[in-house]
């Protein structure tokens, strides 16, 4: 199944330019198995699980191979901590923020039934593909950290 998530992100990385990450649900396959292929590094993560979420959030344009030609401003945490195996079974443990922190609660939701467009936040919160690239892709897709507005136990990542 592995091969599986990195031959079909490979595949629309070729055909869109696009694609960091891929979540098993998203090819059919009901098991928590997320492929991620970053310029630097790729690899497979079973079974992840956010242990850990820090007191920041930023909100992003998100975009997804669920819905090609739809982006979404969704509020994420700027720093997770991710406990997962990896496919030998070894129990690894991953601080991440930033882009990487945003990817990873993206495809973890996946894995738990839940899309960007269910998270959608804000005035206007969808945007066409088109639509971004004039008036948004210049100012970069990420905004700068923010202090947390709701109780940090309000968000379930």
């Amino acid at each position: 199944m592995a091969d599986d998530l990195r031959d079909t992100l490979r595949d629309w990385q070729k055909r869109s330019g696009a694609g960091r990450g891929i979540a098993a649900p998203q090819i059919g396959a009901p098991i928590r198995l997320v492929h991620i292929a970053l310029a630097d590094r790729r690899w497979t993560l079973v079974n992840p699980e956010i242990t850990d979420v820090g007191d920041q959030d930023f909100l992003v344009w998100d975009d997804c191979f669920s819905f090609p030609d739809l982006l979404v401003r969704v509020q994420r945490a700027y720093h997770v901590t991710v406990r997962y195996q990896d496919l030998t079974g070894a129990t690894l443990i991953l601080d991440a923020e930033g882009a990487l922190a945003e990817l990873l609660q993206h495809e973890i939701d996946h894995l738990d039934g839940v899309l960007a467009v269910d998270r959608a936040t804000g005035v206007d919160p969808f945007c066409l593909r088109e639509e971004w690239e004039k008036h948004w892709a210049a100012q970069g897709r990420y905004s700068a950290p923010s202090v947390r507005e709701e109780p940090r136990g309000a968000h379930v990542y």
